[in-house]
């Protein structure tokens, strides 16, 4: 089977039902922390719409190792639109999200458009490449009009303060559970650097950990300010300031890579 087929099987023959459900917007049943009774480990256990988190298949993170990974070219250039749209930042205790109000603009994958709904951060990176873990990772999280979810993951190293984080740092000081108004927001600003990502199917990185969520990293490791992550880290509630989920096994999952300079694209 061609690698363009493939990846389309993979992309159409995930169940559409696997990938409705949203993140918990509450983090009291759930923590990050082993022994508390409500790690990772226990997610699973904590509620029966969660048992997916112990006994999916297709959970993130991942590790992406350079062994395992497929170059396929015939993935494409990753196509985003977006524009700006009035926005609110939320603290949901175990993470900070912004939240689009208006039309953001969306992502094309395999011919489906995704909507951009929210994004939000985890320190360290959940996500690691080839066993190396970064300081942040930002996910950007779209919404298909079935309501299929796809996220873009970019993970930061620390050096220069970045541009995005830098225009809300003031609210994300203040903000907690009530929304706090942003104005206008442009996800244009979250820059990828890159037209190089991996691409593999996973799930939602906590509870319900829903699986059939398509994800595509962003393989540049961007910068961002040590203040910023400790700004991200203070805003949270006690013991989730460091809010990343253990790498997850592969099951002989695929993961691709788009490398446009190896295709002449």
């Amino acid at each position: 089977m061609s690698s363009l087929l493939l990846v389309s099987f993979i992309l159409c023959s995930v169940p559409i039902s696997t990938a409705l459900e949203s993140e918990v917007d509450d983090e009291t049943p759930f923590a990050y922390v082993e022994g508390t009774g409500k790690g990772p480990k226990k997610w699973g256990q904590i509620d029966p719409h969660w048992q997916v988190c112990d006994s999916g298949e297709m959970q993130s993170p991942i590790d992406l190792l350079d062994r395992r990974v497929e170059a396929s070219p015939n993935l494409g250039k990753l196509h985003r639109d977006y524009k700006p749209a009035l926005a609110s930042v939320k603290n949901r205790g175990h993470d900070i999200e912004v939240i689009w109000k208006g039309d953001a603009g969306k992502i094309n994958i395999n011919g489906t458009n995704y909507k951009l709904e929210q994004c939000h951060w985890h320190s360290p990176s959940e996500h690691t490449f080839n066993g190396s873990r970064y300081e942040l990772e930002l996910h950007m999280v779209h919404f298909s009009s079935k309501r299929e979810i796809a996220v873009v993951g970019i993970t930061y190293k620390y050096g220069r303060p970045d541009h995005f984080l830098s225009r809300l740092l003031h609210h994300i000081t203040y903000v907690n559970k009530e929304e706090r108004d942003l104005g206008v927001v442009n996800p244009g600003d979250i820059k990828f650097g890159s037209r190089k990502y991996y691409r593999y199917i996973g799930s939602l990185t906590v509870p319900p950990c829903t699986e059939g969520v398509v994800w595509t990293i962003v393989k540049k490791v961007r910068t961002v300010s040590r203040e910023q992550v400790k700004a991200l880290r203070d805003a949270v509630h006690d013991g989730y300031e460091r809010n990343a989920r253990p790498n997850q096994p592969l099951y002989g999952r695929a993961v691709y890579m788009y490398n446009p300079s190896k295709n002449g694209a």
